[in-house]
């Protein structure tokens, strides 16, 4: 199995449907999408097995029904890691607390 470096999947997500997949690469590709990623502050979670099979989605596709929980626990990491919700839930907790 490759290194958690030698892999690397973007995901994107808006909110609406499920994400898809942005930039994927090996090898020095990997490598340049993890650069942009750290300049960027976007938040880097390494699971090697999930990165492994995201990497066989054709980019700009959806990520398959079968990973939604397993890509949820990688957008929960990232917004933990940011100190925030995604808009649309912020929005549920707000009204849910007025």
């Amino acid at each position: 199995m490759p290194t958690p470096l030698d892999v690397a999947v973007a995901l994107t997500w808006d909110g609406v449907g499920a994400p898809r997949v942005t930039a994927k690469g090996r090898g020095e590709l990997a490598r340049r999408i993890l650069e942009v990623a750290r300049a960027h502050e976007v938040p880097i979670d390494c699971e090697p097995e999930l990165v492994e099979v995201l990497a066989q989605v054709d980019l700009g596709h959806a990520v398959p029904e079968k990973l939604y929980l397993a890509v949820a626990e990688v957008l929960a990491f990232a917004y933990r890691v940011h100190g925030r919700l995604p808009a649309r839930l912020a929005a549920r907790v707000d009204r849910t607390h007025s």
